[in-house]
């Protein structure tokens, strides 16, 4: 690329107390390129300093499953933020930079961004009905900019997926897509002014949020909140899995889901016995029973469990939040902003940052999280569209019972780990049984004894969830939505108990 000034490049450093597997790959997180190198010398540093962001952001369950000495890609969540942070990198560089040095930037840059817009090409969600017509919709809209709410998107309705956000224009990579005032976000300040914070001060262990669920059950109902246009846009059933009927969890039993949800179930229950009734009785004026029902707790529950975020504000108090027309942007594993979780100091207003482009007329995603599918079931009512590419669908493990008690550590072992887990096999690249994380990362005596106790697991679970014989014609959306995971739960468990058997096969007597 000519004659040029070294140009540096630098990552945050992998810290020197950090517990995780990360330091075996020896990351350098500088990048310094000499002058007189190629562009194809330029683009194989750029690929060495996204190798080190990639392994700086992984989560643990992304360590967990990484592959001897593989650099990547290891999942579109990283993939994004690992991108993101090398152009942020980028950025930075630019200041004070002059000469050559800065069409080197530029170059960098741009092989970024071409890097980033590959992401998730062929999951791209363009509208396929129409507009939303509904007038509560087009009020909030008109109601939020009205506040201050800045959008370059607008409201859908998808077939069979409920409604979503829609790119209003072509959008780049730092475009800021909605921007929302501090003062329109729905959080804990709004029960302190209310009637009701005197009465909830005074109950022991009481939390913000469950304050918050109490005033949502009234406010909603209140004609003259400051939030009614919002209230009014929200739907009168959520369709989680905590609203699951009696058929749905049958069809679920056998699965890790069904205990699960029973639980979920078990403490909404108790949680309400233990606060509604009493303070209607006890408050008939401030709480009056016809709002404060079951059925509207499980409402009000669902609500704050699907629409809820997490928000740091200018203060830097972390709180839990109700975030007008954000509500509309749907989940993705191929997400457009991956995060969104501070309140911009300067306009103090939260911004939703693109972290790769969205077309017009393409929907644009939010990250909910690196959640797998039963959470995603049980406290948003959805599996993903890709949910057979979802790393985070991982099954726990105890193999305890396995490890080696003379703690004779072998070479390449992780230590550390007190959970283990297996996934699909096709999310594999090499191919390798799915025991192999397990039996790399605890003290296991032998590959057969590891593939033998995957076998006494997974074998009496697959034949615990049985065939799919049930009729799915006429089915409620329940009980097609517990189906829908059910085949999902008995695909990886069968690929697991398959790759086990034929492992074990080729192992041969001992």
């Amino acid at each position: 690329m000519g004659e040029c000034e070294t140009v540096r490049l630098c990552l945050p450093s992998l810290a020197d107390d950090d517990p995780s597997s990360r330091k075996r790959w020896n990351l350098s997180s500088e990048l310094q390129l000499r002058q007189g190198l190629t562009k194809e010398e330029v683009l194989i540093g750029l690929g060495r300093l996204v190798q080190c962001a990639r392994i700086l952001l992984l989560d643990e369950v992304e360590i967990y499953f990484v592959e001897g000495d593989d650099s990547g890609p290891f999942s579109p969540r990283n993939e994004i933020e690992s991108l993101n942070l090398v152009l942020s990198a980028i950025d930075d560089s630019f200041e004070g930079t002059l000469g050559v040095a800065v069409e080197v930037l530029k170059f960098l840059k741009e092989a970024t961004l071409e890097m980033i817009g590959k992401i998730g090409a062929q999951c791209t969600d363009y509208v396929i009905s129409e507009e939303s017509n509904s007038t509560v919709e087009e009020l909030l809209i008109k109601w939020g900019k009205e506040q201050g709410v800045k959008t370059k998107l607008r409201i859908f309705h998808f077939e069979g997926a409920g409604r979503g956000a829609v790119a209003s224009r072509d959008l780049d990579v730092g475009d800021i897509a909605l921007e929302i005032p501090a003062s329109l976000i729905i959080c804990e300040e709004l029960v302190y002014e209310s009637e009701m914070f005197g009465i909830l001060k005074n109950l022991d262990g009481i939390s913000s949020e469950t304050m918050m669920l109490l005033w949502t059950m009234k406010e909603r109902h209140n004609p003259d909140s400051r939030f009614k246009v919002y209230f009014d846009t929200l739907p009168t059933e959520f369709r989680t899995g905590l609203s699951f009927g009696i058929h749905a969890l049958a069809a679920l039993e056998g699965t890790m889901l069904f205990e699960e949800l029973v639980q979920a179930k078990e403490h909404l229950r108790h949680q309400y016995d233990a606060l509604c009734p009493a303070l209607c009785a006890d408050h008939p004026n401030v709480f009056q029973s016809d709002m404060y029902t079951w059925d509207q707790f499980v409402w009000a529950c669902e609500l704050w469990y699907s629409n809820s975020m997490k928000i740091v504000f200018s203060d830097g108090k972390l709180r839990t939040c109700l975030v007008p027309i954000a509500g509309f942007l749907n989940h993705s594993l191929y997400p457009h902003v991956t995060r969104y979780g501070k309140v911009d100091p300067a306009s103090d207003s939260l911004r939703l940052i693109l972290s790769r482009p969205c077309d017009r007329g393409e929907q644009c995603f939010l990250s909910y999280g690196s959640f797998p599918s039963s959470h995603l079931v049980t406290f948003y009512g959805f599996l993903p569209r890709d949910m057979h590419r979802n790393p985070y669908d991982v099954i726990p493990l105890d193999f305890e019972d396995l490890v080696d008690k003379e703690g004779d550590q072998g070479p390449g072992v992780d230590g550390g780990w007190s959970t283990h887990m297996v996934r699909g096999t096709w999310l594999s690249k090499s191919k390798a049984p799915p025991t192999t994380d397990c039996r790399r990362r605890c003290w296991i005596i032998s590959d057969q004894a590891v593939l033998e106790a995957a076998l006494s697991i997974f074998s009496p679970m697959l034949e615990g969830i049985g065939a799919d014989d049930i009729d799915r014609d006429g089915a409620s959306w329940d009980v097609k939505l517990a189906l829908d995971f059910v085949d999902l739960q008995r695909k990886i468990i069968s690929s697991v108990v398959a790759s086990s058997s034929l492992a074990l096969q080729s192992l041969g007597p001992l």
